[in-house]
C-alpha cells in the first residue's frame, strides 16, 4: 500500500537503516518477522518503520484514548423552579446552580408556568431577573432567553473559565498560607 518509489525507513528500535525502495523494505521486514508500516506519509521521502503492526495500532489506541482522558466534558444540567417558590426552595436551589457552574457544568434554568400562573407571566420575568441577579457572581447568561407558552428559560455558564481566573485564585491567600502549604 506505499506507493512512493523510496521510503525513509526506521528498524523496530526507532533508528534509521536508510532510503530503500518499497519492495527492499518489505522483504527486510518479512526476514525479521515484523510488518512495514507508514509513519509519516507527508514527508520526503515518506518514513516507514520495521515493527509489529497490531503493537503499532494498540499504542495508537492507548495514546487516543489517554488524550480523551484528560478532556474536561461539560454537561448541561437543568433546574426547574416555579413563580411561587418558597424562600428556601429558592436559596437550596441556587446552590445546586452554584455548584454545577463551579464544576464546570453549564445550567438550563427553567421556570414552569402552569394553570392559573399563565394569567401572570410577569411573575416568571421578575423570578427570572432574580436568579440572574443572584448568580452574578458566579454565571453569567449564554444565549437568549427562551418564552414558551407553559416555560421560561434560559442557559448560564460559568463565569470563570480556567487560566487567568484559576491563578487568580491562589493569588488571594495571604503570604502566611501560601508559607504554611510549603513547609
Amino acid at each position: 500500500m506505499i506507493h512512493a518509489k523510496e521510503i525513509r525507513v526506521l528498524d523496530e528500535d526507532k533508528k534509521q537503516i536508510g532510503i530503500l525502495t518499497p519492495v527492499e523494505a518489505l522483504d527486510l521486514a518479512r526476514q525479521k518477522g515484523l510488518d512495514l508500516v507508514e509513519i509519516s506519509a507527508e514527508a520526503n521521502p515518506p518514513v516507514c518503520r520495521i515493527m509489529d503492526y497490531g503493537k503499532f495500532l494498540y499504542e495508537l489506541h492507548k495514546k487516543e484514548h489517554e488524550a480523551r482522558k484528560h478532556q474536561k466534558h461539560i454537561q448541561l444540567k437543568e433546574i426547574k423552579f416555579r413563580p411561587k417558590i418558597s424562600i428556601h426552595d429558592y436559596s437550596f436551589k441556587m446552590k445546586h446552580v452554584k455548584r454545577f457552574l463551579e464544576e464546570g457544568n453549564k445550567v438550563k434554568v427553567t421556570i414552569m408556568i402552569r394553570g392559573r400562573e399563565r394569567s401572570k407571566p410577569e411573575l416568571a420575568h421578575k423570578l427570572m431577573d432574580r436568579i440572574l441577579a443572584d448568580a452574578q457572581t458566579f454565571g453569567k447568561q449564554d444565549g437568549e432567553m427562551r418564552k414558551q407558552d407553559w416555560a421560561l428559560s434560559l442557559q448560564l455558564v460559568s463565569a470563570k473559565s480556567g487560566g487567568k481566573d484559576a491563578k487568580a485564585k491562589d493569588t488571594q491567600r495571604s503570604p502566611e498560607e501560601v508559607q504554611g502549604n510549603v513547609q
